[in-house]
């Protein structure tokens, strides 16, 4: 139960904190990928460790619902009450109440752009920025990049399939932003975003336009386009000089993110 009386729905959390753990840092909430169909907090564990070693910080990484169990708005809603659990608990986590941070991969990032523009509308927790990478946000799949894409690892037919999953008996009708960010016509006080996406993978277009309306919205935008790049290319190849360099951006981004930006709770 947080202070306001709301009763929390039990979401296995896995809790990341550093070794010499210090008090008010920053809190991370990392929504992991896989289509919104697969995976689990724990695949992702190289990502939390990058982070916890750039900036002392807590990562909470909700094991959200999945759509092969439970359509849209179950991962949401998972997502913001973890949001919301993680505000509430931000004294016994030893977070800064005015540092709260939301990134993912992939589908996770789909959930971080709803999740950022779900708070900005609910009014009930403020987020200091975003890092919604390579995000799968479009279930139109309208961009040239999201057509008859062949990419490793994620193509176009994949997608169909996953927005299929996830949208339940939604597809093809009319879907809300909160289940597909990229519908939104409305994107100014959210918060800054870092982001990156590879130019051969179906989510190009759609992070480029979404990049492009935030910065319109006069929302700070740290964001890097790599070339020859697949979806998930810096989690299968971390090595490749190209992984490197987009790895370095994320952290140097994030970095540059826990100096500058903040957010106060109401």
């Amino acid at each position: 139960m947080d202070p306001a009386g709301r009763w929390f729905k039990a979401i296995r959390t896995r809790i990341y904190k550093p070794l010499h753990h210090t008090e008010n840092v920053p809190g991370v909430l990392w929504i992991h990928g896989g289509g919104y169909a697969m995976g689990n907090p724990e695949v992702f564990v190289n990502t939390y460790e990058r982070l916890i070693q750039a900036k002392n910080c807590v990562v909470i990484a909700p094991d959200y619902r999945l759509s092969v169990k439970a359509p849209y708005p179950a991962a949401l809603e998972d997502g913001y009450d973890a949001l919301l659990w993680m505000k509430s608990h931000a004294k016994e986590l030893g977070i800064r109440e005015d540092q709260l941070i939301v990134g993912g991969e992939s589908a996770g990032v789909g959930l971080t752009a709803a999740l950022s523009l779900y708070a900005r509308d609910q009014g009930e927790v403020n987020i200091a920025f975003q890092m919604p990478l390579y995000p799968m946000m479009d279930d139109r799949m309208i961009t040239e990049s999201a057509k008859e894409n062949n990419a490793p690892i994620w193509n176009s037919d994949y997608n169909k399939w996953a927005w299929k999953l996830y949208l339940g008996e939604l597809y093809d009708e009319e879907v809300p932003i909160y289940a597909a960010a990229a519908r939104a016509d409305h994107y100014s006080n959210l918060p800054p975003t870092i982001t990156f996406v590879g130019d051969i993978e179906p989510f190009r277009d759609e992070t480029i336009q979404y990049a492009e309306n935030l910065k319109k919205a006069g929302v700070p935008v740290h964001f890097e386009l790599y070339r020859g790049c697949y979806h998930g290319f810096d989690i299968i190849n971390p090595h490749a000089e190209v992984s490197r360099r987009a790895i370095s951006f994320f952290l140097d981004s994030f970095k540059y993110g826990v100096d500058h930006y903040f957010a106060k709770q109401d």
